[in-house]
């Protein structure tokens, strides 16, 4: 496996109906693989809207079974044919009333890995989650998939260190954050939490946020999306904060053997200490 690994995050707009919606993804997918990516990630539910910010039972038409519904069975379509790599967040029915918020991991092969289902689900204005999800059940897997070990954590789930370090603890190399934030609510943080998280983890994270305002609330999405390697820098500019953008990057994967030697976080954890953070 190469050391250096070109990878792709889009941040979009919010297109009005779920076929246009894939359609744009699936181009800029197409364009990532001319440019030579070799793994790419949308957005939280990204071929939707962010129905979140009202409570309405109409909004549990976009869920879709995962891996057999037809987004993701059109994705894996869209990887065998680029060749890459594909993370799939969308709104996933279990079975009657058992609904997540969850990101399918797509081999660049066309081979479903697996998913992987947000833990945390907020409640507050704008974030009418617990309406919709039930809470993650599947714990914290890495993925390992043709560019290397890849995770999953989505958007309110970054707050949260205890869910970072797991799945660095799993071999993660690279995490997905699919998200959806506005700016009055969580600007401040975006730049701040998940570099962090890829220092105190020591791997690097795709952050990724939805941009501009849609019909369902006032929430105004504001882009800024990134890599950032493990040892907390951004990998390139920052996204526009107020325009769709595909973001393409090459991340040296040695880096993070480099960062772990230098650094050795994981080797002076003390896990025969932490008791008390497991307890209720």
């Amino acid at each position: 496996m190469a050391n250096v690994v070109r990878a792709a995050l889009v941040q979009a707009t919010w297109t009005g109906d779920t076929e246009s919606m894939l359609a744009k993804h699936e181009e800029h997918a197409r364009e990532a693989a001319r440019r030579g990516a070799k793994i790419i990630g949308f957005q939280e539910v990204f071929n939707s809207p962010y129905f979140c910010q009202v409570q309405d039972a109409e909004h549990y038409r976009w869920a879709e079974p995962v891996p057999d519904g037809p987004t993701v069975t059109r994705m894996r379509e869209l990887a065998r044919e680029t060749g890459m790599v594909i993370v799939v967040p969308v709104f996933e029915v279990e079975q009657s009333g058992f609904y997540y918020n969850t990101a399918a991991v797509i081999d660049a092969d066309g081979t479903v890995l697996g998913k992987y289902r947000k833990h945390h689900i907020p409640q507050v204005k704008g974030f009418w989650e617990k309406f919709y999800f039930k809470p993650g059940n599947l714990g914290w897997p890495v993925f390992d998939t043709a560019v290397g070990k890849v995770g999953v954590y989505i958007c309110y789930d970054r707050h949260f260190p205890e869910g970072w370090r797991q799945l660095g603890l799993n071999g993660a190399q690279l995490v997905y954050n699919p998200s959806a934030t506005h700016r009055g609510l969580s600007s401040h943080l975006w730049q701040l939490e998940q570099p962090a998280a890829a220092v105190a983890n020591e791997y690097f994270v795709a952050a990724i946020n939805r941009v501009g305002q849609e019909e369902y609330g006032d929430n105004d999405f504001y882009g800024t999306s990134y890599f950032v390697d493990p040892r907390g820098q951004f990998v390139g500019d920052v996204a526009s904060d107020s325009k769709e953008e595909l973001v393409v990057r090459d991340l040296d994967l040695g880096l993070i053997e480099e960062v772990r030697q230098q650094w050795a976080f994981y080797r002076d954890r003390r896990p025969d200490a932490y008791e008390g953070l497991v307890r209720p």
